[in-house]
């Protein structure tokens, strides 16, 4: 993967080095505003896995991804189209760029909850027309969704726990987190840290 470095990097439209740069700054800030940096702790001593991993399911297609998608920082982008691939609407067959940041967090949470099955996707990303005709359906969906955005997912853990996995989810402050009792699922997003 070190060969692909280079590639990944000058290809993928949100990792040129001055956004990672940001971003890697926004993210350790992220961190110790969330109370996860002890005082006096370094950046140094912040423990980011060497590999993040995904094991998905598409619940409406049937189809199941595992993928290694980060490794040693850089993204791997066969594995990103994977996933966009597998996350794309079902309803249109439309394919979107999925956050990175995204799928970050949904691997981070992942390994602290030890969840060994594949996530269970009720949907990912959601195109504009999918997103009219649900919201026209129903009051609890966004107008503005982050779905369209490539920055949300519903799922579930089928080895762990509603209530877990949406305890995790708040607990990480890593964005807005829905929990959704009757219909199964947890929302979450990259978007503004928020909870309902």
């Amino acid at each position: 993967m070190a060969d692909r470095r280079t590639l990944i990097e000058s290809s993928h439209p949100m990792l040129n080095p001055d956004r990672r740069q940001v971003l890697n700054g926004l993210a350790v800030g992220a961190l110790a505003a969330g109370g996860l940096l002890m005082p006096g702790q370094t950046l140094a001593s912040v423990s980011v896995p060497a590999v993040r991993k995904l094991s998905l399911n598409n619940l409406h297609t049937g189809e199941v991804c595992r993928v290694v998608f980060q490794e040693n920082g850089a993204f791997d982008p066969d594995a990103l189209a994977e996933i966009n691939h597998i996350l794309r609407d079902h309803r249109t067959g439309e394919v979107a760029e999925i956050d990175p940041n995204l799928l970050s967090l949904l691997s981070d949470l992942r390994r602290q909850l030890g969840s060994k099955r594949p996530l269970a996707v009720i949907s990912g990303y959601r195109s504009p027309k999918s997103n009219a005709m649900l919201a026209a359906q129903s009051g609890g969906v966004a107008k503005r969704s982050y779905h369209m955005r490539g920055m949300a997912i519903d799922c579930r853990m089928p080895d762990v726990s509603l209530k877990h996995l949406h305890k995790a989810a708040l607990k990480a402050r890593r964005g807005g987190v829905g929990l959704y009792t009757r219909s199964g699922f947890v929302h979450i997003d990259i978007g503004p840290v928020r909870t309902w």
